[in-house]
């Protein structure tokens, strides 16, 4: 099972990690509205100082990876006990491990932007408006603010 996790749950995690997330549509207290990603948790939020900038928070990141590492680790190793032994060609292997290198660099690249901030925990509560699913390289548009909330006559 060791060979297994190196060779095939961890690149998937990877993998899976940088495709696909849940997009938040929130309303921070004392800030303005916000889009965030990440799932289960929000992990990445924008950043309210500029327009390109990032707030990280840590705590949800190592929770949301653990938590994808533990969807394929148990997926991996039910099949292989109860359904048959895996073996992984060599060829998928190089495919998967490069794949979940360039999503690596990918992310070490966005994070060593000077506009993105690195937080332990979200400080800050937040009323969370709409939710969705979105593949990562897709954009999310702001939903219709005044949808949720129309003024009063």
């Amino acid at each position: 099972m060791k060979q297994l996790t190196w060779r095939l749950v961890l690149p998937l995690t990877v993998i899976s990690f940088g495709t696909f997330t849940k997009w938040w549509y929130v309303l921070p207290v004392d800030a303005p509205d916000t889009m965030m990603a990440g799932f289960p948790l929000a992990w990445v939020s924008e950043g309210w100082w500029t327009s390109m900038s990032l707030q990280i928070f840590l705590a949800e990141l190592f929770f949301d990876f653990l938590v994808i590492f533990l969807f394929w680790f148990l997926l991996i190793f039910l099949v292989k006990c109860f359904l048959k032994i895996i073996s992984v060609p060599k060829i998928l292997t190089v495919v998967m491990l490069s794949l979940s290198a360039l999503f690596l660099a990918l992310a070490i690249f966005i994070t060593t932007w000077p506009e993105v901030t690195f937080k332990i925990k979200r400080d800050w509560s937040m009323q969370v408006m709409v939710t969705g699913y979105k593949m990562t390289w897709t954009t999310q548009d702001r939903p219709d603010f005044m949808k949720y909330y129309p003024r009063k006559k």
